[in-house]
């Protein structure tokens, strides 16, 4: 790559953050919407729906009309939508899930990722709330994390169970636990997806979990089904378990931690005992420019979240799982082309079975 391409591309990360919160700010301020109830707004008229100055909007305005986003016509001065206009609502609104979560969660966080990384805590998230630890401690005292993070993560699994459900074996009957199942939707899914006679789905995560979970199991109408064990994982796996699943979770930590949990799974089960794991996973080649995990995730992990973590490639995984003393017999990996193009997780999934 040559200097002046180096250089070109920098200035394609100089522009990120401004283009995305651009982009953002017209859905907050109401303009795209009012623009889709009443093509050929002026900057005038946009700015009174919006309460901003017109100057402003026209600002804002400049970066969507040259993305071909929104139209202008010269004559009139009027503002349209030109391919927003085509854009389904539930593919619109999906996108401005993930780009609302990276905005709360994201964006101020990032601002200490060089000391988050050479600390590995979460400098930013206790700079700005003042909280120690991790986003899924911080989520229970903050509403805006919460409710940022929350929705965006309970539509991800509800989008994506049927697929993980649709590729993993679950045996008639089984006993079956979620470890750091939050608070049950994932065992709600489990039962719905795999049900038969004398399945049981269990829950494992800290025990302030309970109450929600076990609210949602009753509101789901699973509560004969389903139950929650408290307690936290590096201190152990319930045993009396058949299969383990283990989603959204692992990539969560470094490899120190992520072998703290498979050993400790292989523990809790019999030889035999099955373990499902779906993670989001880095390309084998790494310069794949169709995989955005490798944008996101490092920085999400490291500067947002945890501290630490983020995904690994699929081989690295199976390589963790044989240490661990499992064999791995399926392994599937979310095909691009099935992913919505705002979408970006690429997810899979990873079966194994306990032979020592």
């Amino acid at each position: 790559m040559s200097t002046e391409a180096v250089l070109s591309r920098f200035r394609e990360y100089m522009v990120g953050p401004s283009r995305f919160m651009t982009l953002l700010s017209c859905f907050e301020l109401g303009i795209v919407d009012a623009l889709r109830e009443r093509p050929g707004l002026t900057a005038a008229q946009l700015g009174e729906a919006a309460g901003a100055k017109p100057d402003a909007v026209e600002q804002l305005l400049f970066l969507l009309v040259k993305e071909g986003l929104v139209g202008y016509d010269e004559a009139s001065g009027g503002y349209r939508l030109d391919a927003l206009a085509d854009v389904p609502e539930g593919d619109l609104r999906r996108a401005l899930t993930y780009m609302n979560m990276i905005k709360v969660v994201a964006l101020r966080q990032l601002f200490h990722l060089t000391e988050s990384a050479r600390t590995g805590t979460l400098v930013g998230l206790k700079e700005f709330y003042g909280a120690e630890g991790t986003l899924y401690g911080a989520v229970a005292d903050h509403r805006d994390l919460r409710e940022s993070w929350a929705t965006l993560m309970d539509n991800v699994t509800a989008r994506i169970d049927p697929w993980f459900f649709g590729n993993v074996e679950i045996p008639a009957g089984a006993q079956v636990l979620d470890l750091a199942g939050n608070t049950g939707l994932g065992a709600i899914h489990t039962y719905r997806h795999k049900a038969s006679p004398g399945l049981r789905v269990t829950t494992f995560d800290l025990p302030e979990k309970e109450d929600e979970c076990l609210r949602n199991f009753k509101e789901h109408g699973v509560a004969e089904h389903c139950s929650f064990i408290g307690g936290d994982v590096f201190d152990g796996v319930p045993k009396g378990f058949d299969v383990v699943l283990i989603k959204h979770f692992l990539d969560m930590f470094d490899k120190d931690d992520v072998f703290r949990i498979l050993e400790g799974v292989n523990r809790s089960l019999e030889v035999g005992g099955q373990v499902n794991i779906m993670v989001p996973v880095y390309p084998e080649d790494i310069k794949d420019s169709d995989n955005y995990n490798v944008d996101f995730f490092p920085a999400f992990f490291i500067g947002c979240t945890m501290g630490q973590g983020g995904p690994q490639k699929l081989s690295t995984y199976r390589s963790w799982l044989r240490e661990c003393g499992f064999e791995v017999t399926r392994t599937v990996v979310k095909d691009p082309a099935d992913i919505p193009p705002d979408v970006i997780p690429v997810q899979a999934i990873i079966c194994a079975t306990k032979t020592a």
